[in-house]
């Protein structure tokens, strides 16, 4: 029997282990941390409130291969995530921007989409091509807007101007015209684990056919004793840096008590000032995340940071408009294609910011293209 090992207790990880244990092999997640579900990880704090320990991890796809088949693992609730933007005079107004957002910036009184089309169409710059994401919001919402709500926040979470940053790292956020005020209202499924996220993580490695082992670093002699290893470890970490380092942008976390738990329907408040705090979460607005009633809720505050500056750990690969960082990973790649016994997988492993049912879709596929090449070659 072929013996697999692989690094990264993650979903990357996690999803790949289940399918090759599922297919008959033995198979040995191995994580430096002393913890499974990577950075989904969740727990119960002194307050009685589940908190993700590495930020808020929010659960919505349009894909229902990767939906049907992450639910055989847990039981999933229906969520609809709102975020709110803070703004300077103290108003709290939707996020991604809709007519009541352009409302209360602009202090008109649109009623319907098109009336906010044709005023951002009078506000935006002619931009035919946008080059950056600085370009890409002057061409499509104004400066007024961009200035507002993305510039201070770009800044603080990338250590970058928006001009320096390419277009896809704001295209992720919608633009709206009508009064929509959901966060992932273009994707079709919105849902929380009822019982946590390390649950269902439990639930996907309980096979007989997977051993994990937790506070395990990789270390390349470990190769010698598996048939192929599906490694989520930072690319440029496996090779020394020797061509230079992949950055990443991290996150501080800055919790505090409050007395009470008030009634609120968005979790996420994004600030849009020059201070170091990114987005605040009111944990108790998530779905069965209020696990005990102490009459104390638990709000966390992100400070976006450089990796180096909080123990490497990694969080968002840093893509800019020159395409640099992408084209460094394309050499690393490269170089791992020299590696006959090993595939990287994840986040990590191929430089990408994904989210979780995008690493899940990536892991299936992955994972049953590698089984059928075997039974090709059997």
């Amino acid at each position: 029997m072929k013996r697999i090992l692989i690094v990264g207790a993650g979903y990357a990880g996690a999803v790949h282990a289940r399918l090759l244990a599922d297919a008959g092999y033995k198979v040995h997640v191995i994580d430096k941390r002393p913890h499974i579900a990577g950075n989904a990880y969740d727990r119960v704090d002194e307050n009685g409130v589940r908190l993700h320990v590495y930020g808020p991890h929010l659960f919505h796809s349009k894909n229902k291969n990767v939906i049907g088949w992450i639910k055989q693992f847990g039981d999933f609730v229906p969520y609809t995530h709102k975020v709110r933007a803070l703004l300077p005079d103290g108003q709290e107004v939707p996020l991604p921007i809709n007519l009541d957002t352009v409302n209360a910036v602009f202090g008109t009184s649109f009623e319907t989409a098109e009336e906010v089309q044709a005023h951002l169409r009078k506000v935006s710059l002619p931009i035919a091509e946008p080059a950056n994401a600085a370009e890409y919001l002057y061409a499509n919402i104004g400066k007024d807007l961009t200035d507002l709500f993305f510039r201070p926040y770009t800044k603080k979470m990338w250590g970058f101007d928006l001009e320096d940053m390419e277009a896809a790292v704001v295209k992720r956020i919608p633009l709206r015209f009508d009064r929509t005020d959901t966060y992932f209202a273009d994707d079709e499924i919105q849902m929380m684990p009822r019982d946590g996220y390390v649950a269902v993580f439990e639930a996907l490695f309980a096979h007989p056919g997977i051993t994990v082992s937790l506070n395990t670093a990789f270390s390349k002699d470990m190769l010698a004793d598996y048939d192929f290893c599906f490694n989520s470890m930072p690319i440029d970490e496996y090779f020394g840096a020797a061509l230079g380092e992949l950055p990443y942008r991290s996150l501080r976390f800055h919790h505090r008590t409050v007395e009470g738990v008030p009634e609120q329907d968005w979790s996420v408040t994004n600030f849009t000032d020059t201070g170091k705090f990114t987005r605040e979460t009111a944990w108790h607005v998530l779905p069965h995340h209020l696990v005990e009633d102490t009459g104390r809720h638990t709000r966390t505050k992100e400070e976006p940071c450089d990796y180096r500056d909080n123990n490497m750990e990694r969080y968002y690969p840093v893509k800019t408009a020159d395409g640099r960082y992408v084209a460094l990973y394309e050499k690393y790649k490269v170089l791992a294609a020299s590696e006959p016994k090993m595939q990287f997988i994840g986040r990590c492993g191929t430089y990408q910011y994904l989210d979780m049912d995008q690493v899940i879709n990536q892991s299936l596929i992955s994972a049953e293209k590698w089984l059928a090449a075997q039974k090709a070659t059997a």
